[in-house]
């Protein structure tokens, strides 16, 4: 085999394993990406408490990153102080471990199993969260698969004197190995992928054990990185956790390469195998740094609140501008400015739900894209006017005012949920139309406008009807629903007309548009149910829309057997 022939395998079998832990990653988090976010969010206990989370987080999803990202949306939202954080990454350090300890074992006869098992779940399973778990699976299967031929194609370079000429520089600086190690960890965003490459380059004597070592501070420190880059753009109280985890690894990094001869001979005692010592001291120096820098989570949490003070909102799209903090105890005020910054959160729905018609008839990427960050937008001002009336309802309400903080709540859930119905949906629509080059028929494109149009001015109809609770308006709301229902359930048997008409357009876009007037319909039901709470205090809503009946067993007519003479189904019997 050529030399590049060599490199060209290798760089496979990286690129598999980096891929595989992407995948193994990917399907923890969709298939439990609910339940380890509560698991994290009670983690504040203490820090002991937080770190064991960590590790159990960071061991399920085998990154260390992704539980800082978690951590990080916490701090962000004032769930968690730095100093929790700062434990629950020095745990998920450990934790992103695990998998390098198990895999440092010679466990590739097992990599055929788990990815049969994988796509059989993935392919049979009965649920979304079977199809998750399938491809955890075979995550795993293709991480050892990756793993042995990494260690297949490195065994000629055993032996290979021009990789000496690479590795013997390295040998003799450590301090080039660990920085190298961390650009590689960088750019590959996984210290587990990466350890497990260093493990498997000194499995076959490709580079001296010490050399691994340093190699291994270099990727912990790399990993330290990764969350630092990803959260720069973000605000200072959640950039505090990443930092202050970067300080903490490549401090412990710059107190350990010197130490590397000194526990050599030690992390020898645990395993004698180049593979297993590099596992071993991987996991041994990640125990330390949790051992030395837990009990001083509380000072590095001081030092990173004066190192990144926090910025006062300017305004920007995803600050909420109106809710402020002196007047909650003045609930009177507080539910104005709720009010006030739920009708700023409405105005951005507004801007999507106007700005996707325009998107599914221009296919524009861009304006795309803009409307998928609004939804952010949305999700984040939704968060804080949650959080705001959670504190003014600490107070002594009136019935008026608790009434109210109901509204608002209800009003801003509804207008998330349209928010992730455009963003989820309808854009995904969106996406689907372009990537296929589909156009929708005019008579149907001509419906689609008009149902719009009407859920536009839903819209406008529900913002009069939150701020003004009237009675009448509301009416007129519930009566326009009516209506749009009748239109919508018109515009299905339209497009039935034209799909047994053959109309290629009918045709090829059935599936879309079909998703569009569902979606359109859900918008509406959601815009509507401002005008339930007004209709119902003031005595305009019916209890119920069934139709009165006896119940089972009751109220038999005489000498029967329960049925009614005069019912359909006992002159049916009769007849």
């Amino acid at each position: 085999m050529s030399g590049h022939e060599l490199l060209l395998h290798i760089a496979g079998g990286v690129a598999l394993l980096l891929w595989a832990t992407r995948m193994v990653r990917t399907g923890v988090l969709r298939a439990y990406g609910a339940e380890l976010r509560s698991f994290l969010g009670r983690s504040t206990r203490n820090r002991v408490t937080a770190c064991g989370m960590g590790l159990a987080s960071a061991g399920l999803l085998q990154s260390s990153t992704a539980t800082a990202l978690l951590a990080v949306s916490f701090a962000g939202r004032g769930l968690i102080g730095v100093a929790a954080g700062l434990a629950i990454m020095l745990g998920a350090d450990i934790g992103s471990t695990l998998v390098v300890q198990v895999l440092s074992f010679d466990v590739s006869g097992l990599s055929p199993a788990l990815i049969l098992i994988g796509v059989v779940s993935f392919l049979a399973g009965p649920s979304a969260q079977w199809r998750h778990v399938g491809r955890v699976f075979i995550g795993l299967g293709l991480m050892l698969l990756a793993l042995t031929l990494v260690v297949g194609a490195s065994q000629p370079l055993r032996d290979s004197s021009a990789l000496q000429y690479v590795v013997q520089p390295l040998a003799q600086d450590p301090i080039l190995g660990l920085l190298l190690a961390a650009v590689i960890t960088w750019v590959a965003h996984s210290s587990v992928a990466i350890v497990l490459l260093i493990m498997s380059l000194a499995a076959v004597g490709v580079i001296p054990v010490e050399l691994g070592f340093a190699l291994v501070l270099g990727a912990n420190a790399g990993s330290g990185i990764i969350p630092v880059a990803l959260t720069a753009s973000g605000a200072a109280e959640g950039r505090r956790i990443p930092m202050g985890n970067l300080i903490f690894r490549a401090l412990g990094a710059a107190i350990f390469l010197p130490l590397v001869g000194l526990v050599g001979p030690y992390i020898e005692l645990l395993g004698s195998e180049p593979a297993r010592q590099v596992a071993n001291f991987h996991t041994v120096f990640n125990l330390a740094l949790a051992a030395v820098f837990l009990p001083l989570t509380g000072v590095m949490e001081r030092l990173m609140e004066r190192f990144l003070p926090a910025t006062v909102g300017d305004g920007g799209a995803v600050e909420p501008r109106y809710l402020d903090p002196a007047v909650i105890e003045k609930p009177s005020i507080a539910i104005a400015v709720a009010t006030r910054e739920a009708l700023r959160m409405a105005d951005t729905v507004e801007t999507m739900l106007s700005g996707v018609i325009d998107v599914l008839k221009s296919d524009d990427p861009q304006m795309l894209a803009k409307l998928e960050d609004l939804d952010d937008e949305v999700d984040t001002l939704q968060e804080a006017i949650k959080l705001y009336i959670a504190k003014v309802t600490r107070n002594d309400l009136d019935e008026d005012d608790s009434r109210r903080c109901a509204e608002i709540l209800a009003f801003t859930t509804n207008l998330e949920h349209i928010g992730d119905i455009i963003d989820n949906d309808l854009l995904d629509i969106a996406q689907k139309k372009v990537r296929k080059k589909l156009t929708f028929s005019a008579q149907g494109w001509e419906e689609l406008s008009a149902l719009h149009a009407r859920v536009i001015n839903q819209m406008q109809l529900a913002l009069s009807v939150f701020v003004s609770g009237d009675v009448a308006t509301a009416r007129q709301l519930i009566r326009d629903k009516e209506q749009f229902r009748e239109l919508e359930m018109q515009g299905g048997r339209n497009h039935m007309e034209r799909l047994r008409s053959g109309r290629l357009e009918s045709i090829e876009t059935s599936a879309l548009h079909v998703d569009i007037l569902r979606d359109l319909k859900r918008i509406n039901s959601h815009l509507t149910a401002v005008a339930y709470p007004i209709l119902d205090a003031s005595g305009d809503l019916r209890s119920s829309r069934l139709v009165s009946r006896p119940e089972k067993g009751r109220d038999k007519p005489p000498g029967g057997n329960g049925k009614h003479k005069d019912s359909k189904a006992g002159k049916r019997a009769a007849g």
